[in-house]
């Protein structure tokens, strides 16, 4: 009989013994080796190690060397601090982001995550808004091709930038959008116009409402109106933020009007960038926390944000009496076009008014207006000066040198106001209740933006407070700087996933040197990017790497609770 040797088979080590074959380990993309975590909650800082996989916090603690070992990317960051990414509570960069998706000057001071969406936001809008804005749409190259969030979302996917945003729906652009810019109460069949916008808005991914209550048209909302379209989100899970009717003579009767809105509303509450301005209102912070406190004892969920710096910005024209700004840009240019209606704002802007924010006034008449920036190049030389010294060396009245490059920039200069106090601004700075924001969008030394003038909050807000305050100052410690900066801040927007080191969440991170990070931004220097931030990860990918911007995308929209999608 003949034998016939059996094919021989190699079976896997473990089929010999019975069980399934071991899965291949997974592989982390990013370690960060032997830092000082500093988590966010507010806790000590520790030594760890923190691993990324998949855009995810892996784990965080004392990794073993053979994982560390199979790891794509090591990168040693002793001495130090790992944080979670920084949140910006209101960060303007909507618009930005589509022009140059870089957000150099967000990502280099660790910013990660912004949210956007003061009083008007980027949709819902329609033709006749669209075209409102073709003077910035014609300078930085991008035209809305949107009219709705998702249209604006599926905009923003299709390019995205270093970093994530989140937005709310602006009221005043939701009245612009149903009624324009006029000055009169809305009719019943508008109210609900708005609200159905709400709520669409919201379907959509909006994580609440806002309104900015010192600007045409949000101003000419009662306090009714607001109560009526903010428990529309508050339905929906939403928040609700604000920009104060007064930040300054009227700070505290604003404030109750805030409070009664979180009250009769019962929506989560914050106020934008806390100030009390104007020289005759310095030393009102203490009062104004102390009425915050009192709020949050009584039950409202509210809170408040700032940015680390002494003077405010927005536009020019925002120095000029609401009823020059009532209808919009063509009808403000008009008025100020007429003599007889020019010299009637120029008297307005000297008189004291309690009807209106006088902004003119509050920033000493002209000495304490900066221009900060213009959309025309041509008048780019006025950059970087004052109101009171452009008016010394051409021999003009400081009203006409205002109204004169808002009529040359038709409505779209913007300036620097210096209205605070220093001790105000550490107050705030140093609260429990107060988180970050820069309210400025973001830019870039070069391409597009390059010349582009800003507040130097743009910049360097975020290493402001780890530099001078933290460090030199030790005005607060700095795993409390950072728990405002991160988790605070994501907590008051419902960013569930943000704002931690903590496994499972997205990894957002900042790494910086806390013996080294500052801000180098000034007023007269803007455009210079901080030190001492080596490497920021967005979604699991660096955006800094070595202390240089990355082409890494990976921004993303983070859509509110209340949206199916």
């Amino acid at each position: 009989m003949r034998l016939t040797a059996a094919p021989l088979v190699v079976l896997p080590a473990l089929a010999l013994l019975g069980g399934p074959a071991a899965p291949a380990p997974e592989v982390d993309d990013l370690v960060l080796e032997g830092g000082h975590v500093v988590d966010g909650t507010g806790a000590p800082a520790f030594a760890a190690d923190v691993a990324v996989r998949d855009g995810r916090i892996a784990a965080v603690g004392s990794i073993p060397s053979s994982r560390k070992q199979t790891a794509r990317r090591r990168i040693d960051v002793r001495g130090l601090v790992v944080a979670p990414g920084f949140v910006d509570l209101l960060g303007q960069s909507e618009y930005n982001v589509l022009v140059d998706g870089r957000a150099v000057s967000k990502v280099t001071q660790g910013i990660t995550t912004e949210v956007t969406g003061e009083g008007t936001s980027i949709a819902p809008t329609n033709a006749r808004m669209v075209a409102d804005g073709e003077d910035v749409w014609r300078r930085f190259g991008v035209r809305p091709d949107w009219t709705t969030l998702e249209g604006y979302f599926a905009r923003f996917a299709k390019a995205p930038p270093t970093i994530n945003l989140a937005t709310l729906v602006g009221l005043g652009g939701l009245r612009d959008l149903v009624m324009d810019k006029a000055d009169r109460r809305p009719t019943a069949a508008e109210m609900a116009a708005m609200a159905r916008e709400v709520e669409k808005a919201m379907d959509e991914g909006a994580i609440g409402v806002s309104v900015a209550l010192q600007y045409v048209p949000d101003l000419y909302f009662t306090t009714d109106e607001l109560v009526a379209l903010a428990r529309v989100a508050a339905r929906r899970g939403g928040v609700f933020f604000v920009h104060q009717r007064s930040e300054s003579d009227r700070v505290l009767e604003s404030l109750d009007e805030v409070f009664r809105i979180a009250r009769e509303a019962s929506v989560p509450t914050d106020l934008w960038h806390l100030k009390t301005a104007g020289a005759r209102n310095h030393g009102k912070m203490k009062t104004v926390l102390a009425r915050l406190e009192a709020a949050r004892a009584e039950g409202l969920d509210v809170a408040a944000n700032q940015y680390p710096w002494s003077a405010s910005s927005n536009g020019l024209d925002a120095c000029l009496p609401p009823w020059v700004r009532e209808g919009g840009r063509e009808k403000l240019l008009e008025r100020l076009r007429d003599p007889a209606l020019r010299e009637r704002a120029k008297a307005d802007m000297a008189r004291e008014d309690a009807g209106w924010e006088n902004q003119w006034l509050g920033a000493s008449a002209g000495a304490g207006v900066l221009v900060s920036s213009v959309v025309d190049r041509t008048l780019s030389r006025h950059q970087g000066r004052r109101i009171g010294e452009i008016a010394a060396a051409e021999g003009k009245d400081p009203r006409d040198v205002l109204i004169d490059l808002v009529l040359a920039d038709r409505a779209n200069a913007n300036g620097i106001h210096f209205t605070m106090g220093e001790e105000d601004v550490r107050l705030a700075l140093a609260h429990r209740l107060v988180a970050f924001c820069t309210d400025s969008g973001a830019v870039a030394p070069d391409g597009i933006y390059a010349g582009q003038r800003s507040h130097p909050r743009a910049w360097g807000s975020a290493t402001r407070i780890l530099g001078t305050y933290v460090r030199e100052e030790r005005l607060l410690p700095l795993e409390e700087a950072v728990r405002k900066m991160t988790s605070l801040p994501a907590a008051r927007a419902r960013l569930a996933d943000r704002g931690l080191v903590r496994e499972g969440l997205a990894a957002d991170l900042t790494v910086f040197d806390p013996a080294t990070v500052r801000a180098l931004s000034t007023y007269q220097e803007p455009a210079r990017t901080s030190e001492g931030v080596p490497y920021v990860v967005v979604n699991g990918q660096l955006v800094v790497d070595g202390g240089r911007v990355t082409g890494a995308r990976p921004g993303r929209i983070l859509r509110g609770a209340g949206s199916p999608r």
